[in-house]
């Protein structure tokens, strides 16, 4: 899986892109019909993309659940509670490492930690297994929040946007030859979050 440096600035460009569109639109449903297709354009289409190129011809896009406003939410950072650092060991990207910077409470849902990417650049990271994982969803979990790739929903000095209709398969979910940090205990739901990406 070698891929050129410049279509994945382009990947990278788009992604950002997207989520800049759906951070302007006030209408969350009609943000969340933009992001939907113009994630599973890039995902039929790109250079860059995980499906393997052999199966993009035939990809007919990722199946994404109908908005459901229940599982929006505007929220604060906890930030009181014990720092924790995470080392990932990936087969492409070597050590990743995490440092927990707080906790966002979803009412009804549970609670999710919150990570940043403790490595050149930074970004929040935020991603989640719930009670569909494995079932509807894709098994190890999805992500949510990746700002180093683009992935923001937005928010204030105060507050994150954690809106779960935007949960996203990781590109491992497409090719194996992708390495994904996956969500810890301290990201799982007991809820089912029917809603984002189901499992392809």
């Amino acid at each position: 899986m070698a891929l050129d440096a410049m279509d994945v600035l382009d990947w990278r460009r788009r992604v950002a892109g997207i989520y800049r569109d759906v951070r302007a639109e006030p209408d969350a449903a009609r943000a969340h019909q933009s992001w939907v297709e113009a994630r599973l354009d890039l995902l039929a289409t790109h250079a860059a993309s995980p499906v393997p190129a052999a199966e993009r011809a035939i990809f007919a896009g990722g199946r994404v659940a109908p908005y459901d406003a229940a599982f929006r939410f505007v929220v604060p950072v906890d930030t009181h509670i014990e720092p924790e650092r995470r080392e990932v060991q990936t087969g492409t990207d070597g050590v990743v490492a995490f440092e927990r910077i707080g906790r966002v409470h979803l009412d009804g849902f549970g609670s999710l930690d919150v990570w940043w990417l403790d490595s050149y650049g930074g970004g929040l990271f935020l991603p989640f297994r719930d009670a569909t994982s494995g079932v509807s969803t894709y098994g190890a979990g999805r992500y949510l929040l990746d700002t180093t790739k683009g992935a923001d929903l937005g928010g204030d000095a105060s507050n994150l946007v954690i809106d779960l209709n935007f949960g996203y398969q990781p590109s491992c979910a497409y090719d194996e030859d992708w390495a994904c940090p996956l969500p810890g205990v301290g990201n799982r739901l007991e809820a089912e979050v029917p809603v984002g990406e189901l499992f392809r």
